[in-house]
């Protein structure tokens, strides 16, 4: 087949998403409204429409460019990841067969906007078929009077082939100095929706249980300094350490190199990548009870679910966890287990890709 993505290059789930088409054979055309960040792909050809806002005349001029590139492509499949900016230009291409993969925000909060919630809506009522990775984000599109025989769910997923448990590495210590001490790490970008807050404020109550735990918070985003002068002014800036973005080619050897991984997101679309990699890899989690995570975490059994901010709570719970070794053990091996039956990116692909030729077998018949 003949896909064109238009997709953030940004995006390392977009990246994945068409790294498993193009290795697959198929004719691959990725368009992209921002710069390319990560290596470029094999047998993938790349276009770059930088555009500053939406919201202007040169993202009117670019959605009219994109559109004549689409018609010289003549895909047999034009696929948009997030239902807003990306899925605006694939509605005005008048491309079909058109999907669209919502991605969580486009749809749970697009759609609480005076202003976004008709481009939200005239996307959807566009695509010939649209995939989600949440049963809350499905309900939330009938809302908005999609019909359900328009929405798949399918995960991104993980590649259970590169997350898996592995023998525990040494180069956090190498990289971070973490010694021999316990580690708990955040990979959730320092933005206000993750809350990471409520994470380094839990931290004083651990250290008085275990004074040599350190905390690896990675991630960037506008709450950097301010959880930075947070860490300063509750005097832990021995133990968390502050490490920015990290090499995703490294993340299987950072996750197998911890002991607790800690989300405590506000809010997510379905389970974080973060969260569902943390699991593939055996590492025991605690999250917060937003999103669908107690559908993929049972709490007590599988890992902990929390209340979002209630550092109190977390902090207890990364507690129990340091003492009880036996407990990690089978939190890490339940949770590596969900994952690689419920959310392997190996099968999901593949359902994509069956979808794929469902709606052009319909179409031609």
């Amino acid at each position: 087949m003949k896909i064109c993505y238009l997709a953030a290059a940004n995006s390392i789930h977009s990246y994945r998403w068409i790294k498993f088409f193009a290795e697959r054979g198929h004719d691959v055309h990725w368009i992209s409204l921002v710069q390319n960040q990560y290596d470029r792909l094999e047998n993938v050809h790349c276009y770059e429409y930088p555009v500053r806002s939406a919201v202007s005349i040169d993202f009117i001029r670019t959605a009219f460019a994109v559109r004549r590139l689409i018609r010289d492509i003549a895909p047999d499949i034009l696929h948009a990841h997030y239902a807003g900016t990306y899925g605006l230009v694939g509605a005005i291409s008048g491309f079909h067969p058109f999907i669209v993969t919502a991605w969580g925000s486009d749809v749970l909060l697009g759609s609480r906007s005076f202003f976004k919630k008709p481009f939200v809506q005239h996307v959807l009522r566009k695509a010939d078929l649209i995939t989600c990775d949440a049963d809350h984000m499905k309900e939330a599109m009938l809302r908005l009077g999609v019909p359900s025989s328009k929405i798949q769910v399918v995960y991104f997923g993980i590649d259970t082939k590169k997350f898996r448990p592995a023998e525990r590495t040494d180069i956090l210590r190498k990289k971070y100095g973490t010694s021999s001490a316990p580690v708990i790490m955040s990979l959730r970008n320092l933005e206000p929706i993750y809350n990471v807050e409520s994470l380094v404020k839990a931290v004083p109550k651990v250290l008085k249980a275990f004074p040599k735990a350190q905390f690896l918070i990675a991630g960037t985003g506008s709450e950097d300094a301010r959880l930075r002068s947070l860490s300063e002014s509750l005097g832990i800036t021995r133990n968390v350490k502050f490490i920015g973005r990290y090499p995703n080619s490294e993340l299987a050897q950072y996750l197998n190199a911890v002991d607790i991984y800690v989300s405590t997101s506000l809010s997510d679309a379905g389970i974080a990548a973060s969260t569902a990699e943390a699991m593939a890899c055996g590492v025991p989690v605690v999250i917060t009870d937003s999103g669908e995570n107690r559908k993929w975490v049972t709490d007590d059994k599988d890992g902990f679910v929390v209340p979002v901010r209630s550092p109190d709570i977390l902090a207890e719970r990364i507690v129990m966890l340091l003492q009880d070794g036996i407990l990690r053990k089978q939190f890490g091996e339940r949770g590596s287990a969900i994952i690689s039956k419920r959310n392997d990116y190996y099968k999901e692909m593949e359902k994509t890709e069956n979808l794929y030729r469902d709606i052009l077998h319909a179409r031609k018949n």
